[in-house]
C-alpha cells in the first residue's frame, strides 16, 4: 500500500451517532480534490456526539478505516476529525492593538486576533477554532483583509468555538487506538459548511444545519463570516424511536422504514400507499397506510425544526442589536443523514417562512457520484478543510491562551487555526 505522504492524501473522519465515515481524498497538482476511498460503517458506542463505549467505537472506526484504505490502496496515517456534542460552545470577541509601522503586517493581524481570543475559559474547556469576522482600522470598519493598510489602531472581531477537554480527548483516543494521528479537530457544522454552502450564501446570510442521528449542528453566517454556532442534542434517532414505539417494530427496521417510506410532510403522501411493517417476537409483519407513518414522523420533525427556529430567533435578535440588517437573506440549508427524508423542505418552509434547500456536498472529483449526498456532507467538508489548512503549522491543542511567555509563538499557532 502507498503511504499518504507520497500521494498527498487528505483523510476526513466523521464519527456520528448512527454512522462512521472515512473519506480519502487525493489533492491533485491542479488543486482539485479527488475522492479515491470511502469507508462507512454503522456506529456503535456513540451518543449525541460523545463516546459512551470506547471499545465499540474503536471497532466501528477500524472497519470504516480498513474499508477506505482498501478502496484507496493506501495506508492512512492521520485524519481530520469531526467533532460535535452539546459541550461545544461559541462566543464573539473583539481585540485591539496599535499598528507597529503605520502599515498593517501579518504580525499585527496575529497579535490583534490573539488579544481577541485571550479570554478566560473554564479549566475544562479549550479553544477549537478562532475565526476572524472582520477588522477595523481607526474609523474604517468592515475590513476583510487589513494587511498593507495604513492606520494607528486596529480592532478585530472573531468567533471562538470551544469544546470540553475530556469530551474531545475521548474521541481522539478512539482514533489514536488505531495508530492514527489527529491532524485537527473540526466542529462538524463548520466542516459541512465547506461542502454545501456557496460564498454568495455566506455573504447574504445563511444558516446551515447538519441533522445527524444524535445531534443537530448549526452554523450561522452573515457578511461572509461565521457569527454563531450551536449543537442541539436531538435529531434523527428520536424520529426512529417514535416509529419503533408507535408500530412495535425493532429499531433497525424502524430506521429502514423511515429512510425508504418516511415523509416529513404528510400532505405529499397518497392515502392509497401501504407499507409492510415488521413485528417483534416472531409475529407476522403488518400492512399499514404510509400516511399513518407520515403522521408519526411529521410532528417530530416539526418539533426538531422548531428547536432550530427558536435558536434562530434568539440569534437574529442578537444580530439586530449588533447592527446587522439582513440576517438570513439566503435562508436555510439542511444537510446530514436525517435531512434526506421526503417532504423536509416543505415542512421546514412552513416553519421558518423562508427559502430552504437540502445541501449536497460539492467540489470533489473521483467517487463524487457516491459522496454527493447529504449523509457525506461533514466528511467531504473535512476534506475541503484539510485542503485549505494542510500547509499551515499544527496548533497546540492543549495550550491554554494567556499573555506572557507564549505571546511570540501565537502567530504560527493562530495561522494553524483558521
Amino acid at each position: 500500500m502507498t503511504k499518504s505522504a507520497e500521494r498527498n492524501l487528505i483523510v476526513g473522519l466523521d464519527i456520528g451517532t448512527a454512522k462512521v465515515t472515512a473519506l480519502v481524498g487525493e489533492l491533485l497538482p491542479d488543486g482539485d480534490l479527488n475522492v479515491i476511498g470511502i469507508g462507512s460503517h454503522s456506529s456503535k458506542g456513540m451518543d449525541k456526539g460523545g463516546v459512551n463505549d470506547l471499545e465499540s467505537v474503536v471497532k466501528s472506526l477500524k472497519r470504516a478505516v480498513d474499508e477506505a484504505e482498501m478502496m484507496a490502496d493506501c495506508q492512512i496515517t492521520s485524519v481530520y476529525l469531526g467533532l460535535s456534542g452539546k459541550h461545544i460552545e461559541c462566543r464573539n470577541e473583539t481585540g485591539m492593538v496599535p499598528i507597529s509601522d503605520e502599515e498593517v503586517t501579518q504580525e499585527d493581524v496575529d497579535n490583534v486576533i490573539h488579544t481577541a481570543k485571550s479570554v478566560r475559559l473554564s479549566d475544562e474547556h479549550r479553544v477549537l477554532h478562532v475565526l476572524p469576522q472582520e477588522y477595523s482600522i481607526d474609523f474604517q470598519e468592515g475590513i476583510k483583509n487589513p494587511i498593507g493598510l495604513s492606520g494607528v489602531r486596529m480592532h478585530a472581531k472573531v468567533h471562538l468555538i470551544t469544546c470540553h477537554n475530556d469530551m474531545a480527548r475521548n474521541i481522539e483516543k478512539c482514533v489514536e487506538r488505531l495508530g492514527l494521528r489527529v491532524d485537527q479537530l473540526i466542529f462538524s457544522a463548520l466542516a459541512s459548511s465547506y461542502a454545501v454552502l456557496t460564498d454568495d450564501e455566506k455573504e447574504l446570510g445563511v444558516c446551515v444545519v447538519d441533522i445527524g442521528g444524535g445531534t443537530m449542528d448549526m452554523a450561522v453566517f452573515t457578511g461572509g463570516a461565521l457569527r454563531h454556532t450551536k449543537v442541539i442534542p436531538y435529531a434523527g434517532s428520536t424520529v426512529t424511536s417514535d416509529i419503533a414505539y408507535a408500530f412495535g417494530t425493532p429499531p433497525l427496521d424502524a430506521e429502514a422504514i423511515k429512510i425508504r417510506h418516511g415523509s416529513a410532510f404528510s400532505r405529499l403522501v397518497s392515502k392509497e400507499d401501504t407499507i409492510e411493517v415488521p413485528s417483534v417476537g416472531g409475529r407476522p409483519a403488518r400492512s399499514l397506510q404510509r400516511q399513518t407513518l407520515a403522521e408519526v414522523i411529521e410532528p417530530r420533525y416539526s418539533e426538531l425544526l422548531g428547536m432550530i427556529n427558536q435558536e434562530l430567533s434568539k440569534i437574529q435578535g442578537e444580530l439586530k442589536k449588533a447592527g446587522v440588517k439582513h440576517q438570513l437573506a439566503a435562508g436555510l440549508v439542511l444537510t446530514g443523514g436525517a435531512a434526506q427524508i421526503e417532504g423536509l423542505v416543505e415542512c421546514a418552509e412552513q416553519i421558518f417562512q423562508c427559502q430552504v434547500r437540502i445541501g449536497q456536498p460539492d467540489g470533489v472529483k473521483g467517487l463524487s457520484d457516491y459522496v454527493e449526498t447529504p449523509v457525506y456532507s461533514t466528511a467531504v467538508g473535512l476534506l475541503h478543510y484539510g485542503k485549505e489548512h494542510q500547509s499551515m503549522p499544527q496548533q497546540d491543542y492543549n495550550g491554554k491562551s494567556s499573555f506572557g511567555s507564549i505571546f511570540k509563538r501565537m502567530g504560527n499557532w493562530l495561522r494553524g487555526e483558521f
